[in-house]
């Protein structure tokens, strides 16, 4: 199953029509990833769940085929979080283990070594963990002789490469012993806590390899310059570019259809769906959707502030 419900409130503008996983990542949509991911990992069936504008991840997926899997998709209503998403799926799940995985990653994590983790400790569940090196704000894992004790707060500076939840795990269908049933749960703050103090093992799979996470403007920029490195390139462009011969742009993700005059620079941003950026600005750091995109919304709670500029609207990332 692939988490897709969220609504991407840290991401906003650029989710202003469109939710956190149909965002294009170097053309591809980020859930497009994650689709990738589990085909090479083995996986050839899976479950969408749906809830924030879920057209743009229908238009992103199609059925599956051009990623490699046979996709279903499940509609909720009302928003259910990471575990009622099981509970209103669970008809579809069926009563094999199977997988979840979110839908804002990109990863090459050895999905069957951790299956592998899970049967040899008879799991109820089995969390793939990564060490948390440079102590971001993820919340911390607790764990004993390979098993999760129990969820911690965010990282400190004495902290010493604390484990963090990768958003990858390997469920059995037991697991909805657990879950309540047609309401909003948490699996970290309902379900696992629950089985944990039930005696029931559910095992760390601590892994390495690649793993990105894009939950915010910030991280966003950066991780798309970081894969663009890799590729030996610091621009990216969408559709229909028009860069003027003597405009200055770099280290920058441009989506489709963007003008950028003569005369312009434009430095660490990302441009939006038809942003225009006229002669003599300079954008740096920032994040510019059009306008008109986002006139008639209120910013959600958690949305970085921004202001209109001309015909755009801009949010500085540097705050």
């Amino acid at each position: 199953m692939i988490l897709a419900a969220g609504y991407g409130a840290r991401l906003w503008p650029l989710t202003a029509d469109r939710t956190k996983p149909a965002l294009p990542v170097l053309g591809k949509p980020l859930v497009g990833y994650v689709a990738e991911y589990l085909a090479r990992q083995g996986v050839d069936e899976a479950i969408v769940n749906l809830h924030h504008r879920p057209d743009s991840v229908r238009a992103a997926l199609g059925d599956g085929t051009q990623f490699g899997l046979r996709l279903q998709y499940v509609y909720e209503p009302v928003i259910l979080g990471t575990s009622g998403a099981l509970d209103n799926a669970r008809e579809l799940i069926g009563d094999d283990t199977f997988v979840v995985v979110n839908g804002k990653l990109i990863t090459d994590i050895d999905l069957n070594a951790a299956l592998e983790t899970h049967r040899r400790r008879s799991a109820l569940a089995t969390l793939v963990l990564r060490r948390n090196v440079a102590r971001e704000r993820f919340s911390i894992v607790e764990t004993s002789d390979g098993l999760v004790t129990r969820f911690g707060g965010m990282p400190q500076l004495s902290d010493d490469s604390p484990l963090m939840f990768t958003g990858i795990q390997i469920m059995e269908p037991r697991i909805f012993d657990y879950i309540p049933r047609g309401v909003f749960s948490h699996s970290t703050v309902e379900v696992f806590p629950r089985a944990i103090e039930k005696g029931e093992p559910i095992a760390a799979h601590v892994a390495e390899g690649m793993w990105f996470e894009l939950s915010t403007l910030q991280r966003y920029l950066d991780i798309s310059l970081a894969l663009l490195k890799q590729r030996g390139a610091n621009l990216h462009t969408g559709r229909n570019p028009s860069i003027g011969s003597v405009a200055d742009v770099r280290e920058s993700i441009l989506w489709d259809d963007v003008v950028v005059e003569n005369g312009a620079r434009v430095r660490r941003s990302v441009l939006g769906d038809g942003v225009r950026v006229r002669s003599g600005e300079v954008i740096e750091d920032a994040v510019l959707v059009r306008a008109n995109l986002v006139a008639d919304q209120a910013p959600p709670a958690k949305a970085p502030p921004g202001y209109r500029q001309g015909d755009n609207f801009v949010v500085p990332l540097s705050q």
